[in-house]
C-alpha cells in the first residue's frame, strides 16, 4: 500500500496540481488524500477530469459518454476514448476531507491510520486503536512518536520545507518519505508500530 498525503494549499493550487501528478504519474500511489478543507485539489481533479472525457466527467455518465463518442466512430476514436476514460479512472486515487470533522481510515502494514484536517478534533475513539494519526492543519510537517502511537503532518504547501508525504508499508514497518512543494525530498524515516519495537533512524535503535 502506498499512501500519499498533501497538505493544504494555502494559495498554492499550481504546486498543489503538480504536486498531485508527480504523485500519480512518478509515485503510482494507491491512495492520495489532501487534508484541507477548500476543495482545491477537487477542483484541481475536477478540470483534469474534464479535459479528458468533457463537461460531465462522473461514474454515471459513463454510458451517455460512449453512445456520444462511439457510435459512430472508427478503431482510432473508440481507443482514444477506452485511453481518456481509463485515465479518468485512475484520478479516483485522489480524495479530499469534505469538512473538518471527517474521518479518513486507511491499514498500513497492520496498523490502523486515521486522517483528519484538525487533529485537535481526535477524541478516545480515534486515539484507541490508532497507530498512526494524520492531521492536516498547521504549516510546518510534524512527524513526533507519543508511546506506541505516530502523530503525522506533511505540513502546508506555504511551508517550503513540506507539504507531501508519502507513507509504504513494508516488512520491517512503514516508511516515510517527506517532499516539499516542488516535490523534492527532505526527510525519510521508518515508522515502526510493532507493540514495544524500538524505532530505527539511520541505522541505530533510539
Amino acid at each position: 500500500m502506498r499512501l500519499a498525503l498533501l497538505g493544504p494549499a494555502e494559495g498554492h493550487t499550481t504546486e498543489l496540481a503538480a504536486a498531485a501528478r508527480f504523485l500519480l504519474d512518478e509515485k503510482l500511489v494507491d491512495r492520495a488524500v489532501y487534508l484541507g478543507v477548500d476543495g482545491a485539489l477537487d477542483s484541481v481533479v475536477k478540470g483534469w477530469a474534464e479535459s479528458l472525457v468533457g463537461e460531465d466527467p462522473s461514474e454515471d455518465g459513463v454510458w451517455a459518454r460512449a453512445a456520444s463518442s462511439c457510435a459512430r466512430s472508427g478503431a482510432d476514436d473508440i481507443d482514444r476514448f477506452i485511453s481518456n476514460e481509463r485515465a479518468r479512472a485512475r484520478l479516483r486515487v485522489f480524495e479530499s476531507l469534505p469538512d473538518s470533522e471527517t474521518r479518513l481510515v486507511e491499514m498500513l502494514g497492520g496498523a490502523l491510520a486515521v486522517m483528519i484536517h484538525d487533529k485537535a478534533t481526535l477524541n478516545e475513539d480515534d486515539m484507541l486503536p490508532a497507530r498512526l494519526l494524520i492531521f492536516g492543519k498547521g504549516k510546518s510537517a510534524v512527524v513526533k512518536q507519543v508511546g506506541q502511537r505516530w502523530f503525522l503532518s506533511a505540513g502546508s504547501l506555504d511551508d517550503a520545507g513540506g507539504g507531501v508525504m508519502l507513507l509504504e508499508d513494508s516488512e520491517d514497518g512503514i516508511h516515510l518519505t517527506l517532499l516539499d512543494r516542488a516535490c523534492q525530498e527532505v526527510r525519510t524515516e521508518r515508522l515502526s508500530t510493532e507493540r514495544g519495537a524500538k524505532l530505527k533512524v539511520g541505522g541505530a535503535n533510539a
